[in-house]
């Protein structure tokens, strides 16, 4: 039977779990058996990277710790070696893990925890589908943005056109203009005549 210090030990573990674990958005746990020492290696790096804390727990110690979370359904994923992948994003852990478990064989994902439920596979592989959050907000900027800037070129359209058409209509009057000077010409020539008549009179 374990001592007392053991038992201590062992609940202590527990609770800097519990309190490490409470404010995650997002477990995915795998079974890491099998990979090489640099897929593990790289894998690890990917994760600390993008803040994401990996560790091999017992899943003795792994059950009571989610029990002291008050999440239920897991016990069937506590079975074999398990990994637990944790971060506070939500979306991260289940991403860069199932993108390893594509990479390398011997990864398999058991399951998880999503926003504190229990999540099979599929919700796992699902999750990890999800654009993260920069691509998200790029996404949602652009369709706030997109009818305005529809409307913005629309108008730019409508007022080039208008302005087209304006300057062909006002270029008209004035070609039109041009055969009413030359028709003016003639006349101002016959008025010259009457003048030059009128001289020899006063003579």
């Amino acid at each position: 039977m374990p001592s007392e210090k053991i038992l201590a030990a062992k609940k202590q573990v527990v609770a800097d779990l519990v309190a490490e674990y409470k404010d995650a958005a997002s477990f995915v746990f795998v079974a890491a058996r099998g990979l090489t020492v640099e897929q593990d290696t790289n894998m690890r790096a990917e994760l600390r990277k993008n803040g994401v804390k990996y560790k091999v727990i017992k899943n003795t110690t792994l059950r009571l710790v989610f029990k002291e979370l008050g999440i239920e359904g897991l016990d069937e994923t506590f079975v074999g070696p398990t990994a637990v992948a944790y971060s506070d994003n939500l979306v991260t852990p289940a991403k860069i893990l199932c993108k390893f478990a594509d990479d390398y064989e011997p990864l398999e994902i058991k399951g998880g925890v999503i926003e504190g439920k229990a999540a099979s596979v599929d919700e796992i592989v699902a999750l990890s589908k999800v654009p993260d959050k920069e691509t998200l907000y790029s996404q949602v900027v652009y369709g706030l943005l997109f009818p305005f800037t529809k409307l913005a070129m629309l108008v730019k359209a409508v007022a080039e056109k208008a302005q087209e058409e304006g300057g062909e209509v006002a270029a008209a009057p004035a070609e039109e203009a041009a055969p009413a000077t030359e028709e003016a010409a003639p006349a101002a020539e016959a008025e010259a005549p009457a003048e030059e008549a009128a001289a020899p009179v006063e003579g």
